[in-house]
């Protein structure tokens, strides 16, 4: 009988063993879903050779974009660059002013066009959150703008940095945002990199607020105190303990971010080369 098949033989039979003696396989292993970048990591590129780096995204392995802003570029002619790169743009940047300004159904409009899942809030002016009031009004404009989306087919989230951490009247801001916004429909886009940043526990959140956390932004620390950013994988951030808990945050989108990398497409290359091999 060849080797390969009483090798075959013999494995079977151990299996059939430990069925019967009621032993269990060691569990599979989990790894990340479908692996995207924030364009803000290349955007020097973008801005000259839009087409052509989203061909070289692509080509790294990335299935996924997320813009903050289209280049100069229309809804439409951005929907065709990514058709013809073989990606996709689950969601978008957009600014908090466009809410304040009325511009809230043209966000919406241009996001639809390209093909958007979410809208994504990414930044707070800071005259608007200098007082736990500013930052409840805050929350009642994002839940207002989140339901006008959603009427529309648009999901809509909101993007962490780490001035959100920083204790304001006796209390967390972030704390104050999640608590005051209509869970059913503010979504959270999770900046990992900043919740750690800012002392936070991002595995904290996701118990918090399960199923809440649809998005997040994967980006690597050298560490306190300077917490100087790094390509994911090179840093201390534990991103299988944070992963293993992917289905209770409810995470459908993983983004890698740099935010001032030496060269933005060799920084994008080694972060996903960290993360296509990482199993939690």
């Amino acid at each position: 009988m060849p080797s390969d098949r009483r090798e075959f033989l013999g494995a079977a039979a151990g299996g059939v063993a430990a069925l019967a003696l009621g032993r269990r396989w060691p569990p599979a292993y989990d790894q990340l879903g479908p692996i995207g970048i924030q364009l803000y990591t290349v955007r020097d590129r973008m801005k000259t050779d839009f087409e052509g780096t989203l061909g070289r995204i692509a080509k790294i392995g990335y299935q996924e974009v997320e813009f903050a802003g289209y280049f100069d570029h229309t809804p439409a002619q951005v929907r065709n660059a990514l058709k013809t790169s073989g990606l996709t743009a689950p969601s978008a940047h957009v600014e908090y002013t466009r809410i304040v300004k009325g511009e809230w159904d043209k966000v919406v409009e241009e996001s639809l066009a390209v093909g958007h899942q979410y809208a994504v809030v990414a930044w707070i002016d800071e005259d608007q959150r200098k007082t736990l009031d500013g930052w409840k009004r805050v929350a009642d404009r994002l839940s207002e703008a989140a339901h006008a989306a959603k009427k529309a087919g648009l999901g809509m989230a909101y993007h962490n940095h780490s001035y959100e951490f920083e204790p304001l009247e006796g209390q967390v801001p972030y704390d104050v945002l999640l608590s005051a916004t209509d869970p059913s429909v503010v979504k959270l886009e999770m900046d990992l990199y900043w919740v750690t940043r800012g002392g936070r526990d991002p595995l904290e959140y996701f118990a918090r607020w399960p199923g809440r956390i649809r998005l997040v932004h994967i980006k690597d620390s050298k560490g306190p105190p300077q917490h100087v950013m790094a390509d994911v994988g090179t840093g201390v951030i534990p991103w299988g303990k944070i992963f293993a808990k992917h289905k209770q945050a409810g995470i459908e989108h993983y983004f890698v971010e740099h935010d001032e990398p030496k060269d933005g497409l060799a920084s994008a290359e080694v972060s996903y080369r960290y993360l296509r091999q990482l199993r939690f």
